[in-house]
């Protein structure tokens, strides 16, 4: 999926995990950041495993940080990006190695971006519980070396994260049967999911977005999967069922992919947050019904064309957390239900480039929070039911251009004077209805207008998509430590 609409997605997620409870566990650097009153590190005469120092060397050489090699003790003279514990002996352990430099605050070893490499000697660290690769590889595309399946059953978090890794995801990474995260984002990772990841019962979070795999996705069978992001690649085939079998998830982005058959029925899914099936050749019918899924908050269906069904009058029933609802370009028939004017929380709704007839429902006029509208493109005909006030709201976030025959009374009170109804050939019922003056590229993408109306102006949108990559990288932690 497109930068503007992640951001705005990992930001409801956030927000999600943010209003509930739950036990934060910090990093390991977090707890034992320098010597602490009553902890072993506080022993002048604990030292760090020989045999991982050494290993740590050979890992930091070949990342191009031999400045490492001058620490007499990595675990004791300690940097940003290296985590340790202590033993019931006092041997210091490394239990998390990262790299890449996320942002000023966050000052990892960075790599040298002509020659750098993962050393084996990353499998003579028996205690290594997190090992985070990010931006590092790029001028050096390199496979992901299949050794990383040694790492052990200790390993919770592996991250390789925009290194330009190629080739494709080796098999050996089934072995690591503890992991809680596997995020491989962002490569130019090719050839099929293997199935041997499904030897990770414990996984949490998932994502192999961003690369160009393909064939079908595997039967999936993850227990406790919160997160699944497989979009942005070439995958095919239909969406298994097992997928709907997955009780924790709480978002599933196979977006942009070449997947077919017919819409899956989620309705089991109850903790499901976010929904992303967008721009793939599925297929109808539209699902009958969504009332389960109490904690949706944002369902984007859009750039299926293939699916040529009808919205059902109470599809929609219940989704009382639904904020965006975007169903764009997927050749929609009938009327647009009344029922979709009683989602309380709604702020984004696409129904534009589908065959949608009729006129506006008049429960639109109880979309309090709505402050994005698309409904051109369609047979919509009638009057324009909103106030004055809700069309300033939205102003050009209201897409009504493009219909067979709206119109807005005369008596109604809106008056001659707002550019939004003049610009999509709006006037008055009862008088001839104006051209069109907006042309048809001035519509921007979908993702565009999503990201842009979380942003007030240019300005905080630059500043959003600056922040959005580390937002990704954060959410990553937090997810996990949430359902830990």
């Amino acid at each position: 999926m497109s930068l503007s609409l992640h951001a705005t997605i990992l930001l409801i997620l956030i927000n999600i995990h943010l209003s509930m409870p739950f036990t934060v566990i910090l990093p390991d650097s977090a707890q034992l950041e320098g010597p602490q009153p009553g902890s072993s590190m506080a022993n002048s005469g604990a030292k760090t495993d020989l045999r991982e120092q050494e290993a740590v060397y050979d890992i930091m050489r070949a990342t191009g940080n031999g400045w490492a090699t001058d620490i007499p003790d990595v675990c004791r003279g300690r940097w940003h990006g290296i985590e340790c514990m202590p033993d019931k002996d006092n041997v210091y352990h490394v239990v998390s190695l990262s790299f890449g430099s996320l942002s000023d605050d966050t000052a990892f070893p960075t790599c040298d971006p002509t020659r750098s490499s993962i050393s084996p000697s990353i499998t003579k660290l028996p205690h290594l519980r997190t090992l985070f690769f990010y931006r590092c590889f790029s001028y050096n595309p390199q496979p992901i070396p299949s050794f990383l399946g040694r790492l052990g059953s200790g390993l919770q978090t592996l991250v390789l994260r925009e290194n330009g890794h190629i080739g494709s995801i080796p098999h050996e990474l089934g072995n690591l049967t503890s992991l809680k995260v596997l995020d491989l984002h962002n490569n130019n990772l090719n050839g099929s999911i293997p199935v041997s990841l499904d030897r990770i019962s414990g996984l949490n979070s998932l994502d192999l977005s961003g690369n160009q795999l393909s064939g079908s996705i595997p039967n999936l069978t993850f227990p406790v999967l919160s997160v699944l992001n497989l979009n942005q690649n070439h995958l095919s085939g239909s969406i298994p069922s097992t997928l709907l079998n997955l009780k924790f998830l709480l978002k599933i982005d196979l977006s942009h992919n070449r997947l077919s058959g017919p819409l899956p029925d989620i309705n089991g899914l109850k903790e499901l947050i976010l929904v992303d099936l967008s721009y793939n050749s599925l297929t109808g019918p539209f699902p009958t019904s969504l009332k389960n899924l109490n904690s949706l908050q944002a369902l984007i269906l859009n750039g299926n064309p293939s699916v040529c069904a009808t919205i059902p009058n109470d599809g929609f029933q219940g989704l009382n957390n639904l904020i965006i609802l975007v169903l764009s370009n997927m050749n929609l028939q009938g009327s647009i239900p009344e029922s979709l004017g009683r989602l309380p929380k709604l702020r984004v709704l696409h129904l534009d480039r589908n065959q949608l007839n009729g006129s506006i429902p008049p429960s639109f006029l109880k979309l309090n929070s709505l402050s994005e509208l698309r409904l051109n493109n369609n047979r919509l005909i009638g009057p324009v039911l909103f106030s004055r006030e809700m069309i300033w709201r939205m102003r050009r976030k209201l897409r009504l251009n493009n219909n067979f025959g709206l119109c807005y009374d005369a008596k109604s009170g809106l008056g001659d004077d707002l550019d939004t109804l003049f610009d999509a050939g709006i006037g008055h019922c009862d008088t001839p209805k104006p051209a069109s003056t907006v042309p048809l590229q001035h519509i921007s993408t979908v993702d565009e207008d999503i990201f842009r109306s979380s942003t007030k102006s240019a300005a905080s949108l630059h500043k959003l998509s600056l922040v959005s990559e580390i937002i990704q990288l954060s959410t990553i932690f937090l997810i996990v430590f949430c359902v830990l």
